[in-house]
């Protein structure tokens, strides 16, 4: 599995004291979409943000009242105990605010340029040069951000010229990736020209169709040892902005490329700004690249089960799992991975069941009324009665004590449960 086992070895770049790259274990981001003028909407966002498991969170950082805000943004949440590293997002003006507000400049963690809308012609590599140069000044890392909806036409008019004089010319499509790639090379080449060291330079270049996104990443990757930005752009809106995005960012990170990611769902109208980071907390966790919380297994159901019990219970302990994962971090080492099985008949309910920490077979239909407990791998109880939810309830919480406890009880290692880091380093 080249996912697991042969991560692409790119350039560590430390972002607030967050390792990207290196052979760090994939980070989640996330970005606000609050007004950052707004001090303590944009606070309690990221906030929310973090506290779901973004590991970095970007800011829109647009004008003279959004860069004044960020110092005040940091301090508010750091008198609340977040300590999450800020990113800030510049477009057009990028080097005038860092420029004219430094208490900005120092309080980001990192920048993010994007270097076709830095400036235009002779002001492009003035401003670029001003952009590194404050980076280099407060000694943070840039994030040189390619995207295809603006891309440097300078360049891809000029690559367009030479295809036609190729021989075999390639399609406009080639071409355009080629003039992505080629765009954060060259940016990046410049940042270094300019002092830059290439441990505070992470690259991405995102577009929103999901085969170019992967063409586009395969062939930076082969070209370049920068730490990479995953992303799938203007990704959509619900379950077509969560396949799109796990679709192509799986493919890669299934290939060893990606050292941070984030899924850009477009979100509904007074929906959850935390949704994108959990889609991009399961995507890594699916895949078994992180373990952040235990995993719940439970069958989709079926004319066998026509009892909701099992519905019904394997969302009990999945909540149950998720809210007290805050808590249980310091009191219950490891206890992220731990596997639960909650099936709803006698067909794989067993075997599944087996497969768990501990898990729960419940009576399908047709079935006698009992339900078959099993604990690393063995039979342990059968529960009858009303309130067998209530009683294996009982049983889960008494297994995470005995077996992450102060007093724990290690049990071996399942090789074929390993993940690649199974401690949430968010």
């Amino acid at each position: 599995m080249a996912g697991l086992a042969g991560r692409k070895k790119t350039i560590g770049v430390d972002v607030g004291g967050v390792l990207v790259g290196g052979g760090a274990p994939v980070v989640v981001q996330s970005m606000t979409n609050t007004d950052t003028a707004d001090i303590d909407g944009t606070a309690a966002q990221i906030a929310a943000l973090h506290r779901a498991g973004s590991e970095l969170v970007r800011v829109t950082v647009d004008r003279d009242e959004a860069a004044a805000a960020v110092p005040h943004i940091r301090e508010r949440l750091e008198r609340r105990g977040v300590f999450v590293p800020i990113i800030g997002d510049f477009h057009y003006i990028g080097q005038k605010l860092l420029s004219d507000h430094p208490a900005c400049a120092e309080a980001l963690a990192k920048y993010r340029i994007n270097p076709g809308n830095v400036g235009f012609k002779l002001k492009r590599d003035t401003q670029f040069a001003t952009l590194i140069e404050l980076a280099i000044r407060y000694g943070k890392p840039v994030r040189i951000g390619v995207n295809w909806g603006s891309l440097d036409q300078e360049l891809l008019t000029r690559l367009m010229d030479e295809n036609q004089t190729r021989e075999q010319p390639w399609s406009a499509n080639h071409v355009m990736r080629e003039a992505i790639v080629q765009s954060a090379l060259l940016s990046a080449a410049r940042a270094e020209e300019l002092g830059l060291p290439r441990d505070r330079i992470v690259l991405s270049t995102k577009v929103s169709d999901v085969q170019n996104l992967i063409s586009v990443y395969e062939d930076l990757a082969a070209r370049s040892d920068y730490a990479l930005h995953l992303g799938l752009t203007e990704a959509g809106m619900g379950s077509k902005g969560i396949v799109a995005s796990s679709a192509a960012m799986g493919i890669l990170l299934q290939q060893g490329i990606g050292d941070t990611i984030r899924v850009s769902l477009t979100p509904e109208p007074d929906g959850d700004r935390t949704l994108e980071v959990k889609v991009a907390r399961e995507l890594l966790q699916t895949m078994g690249f992180r373990q952040f919380v235990p995993v719940v297994v439970a069958c989709p159901g079926c004319g066998r089960t026509t009892s909701t019990v099992f519905q019904s219970l394997a969302k009990d302990i999945e909540t149950h799992l998720s809210s007290s994962m805050p808590e249980w971090r310091e009191r219950y080492p490891g206890v992220e991975t731990l596997s639960v099985a909650v099936m709803g008949c006698i067909v794989n309910g067993p075997g599944e069941s087996k497969h768990a920490d501990i898990g729960i077979s419940l009576p399908g239909t047709g079935e006698s009324p009992a339900a078959p407990v099993f604990i690393d791998g063995e039979k342990v109880a059968t529960l009858r009665g009303h309130d067998v939810a209530d009683q294996f309830k009982q049983m889960v919480a008494d297994y995470i004590e005995k077996r992450f406890g102060a007093g724990r009880n290690e049990r071996p290692v399942d090789a074929k449960r390993q993940v690649l880091d199974p401690v949430d380093q968010g």
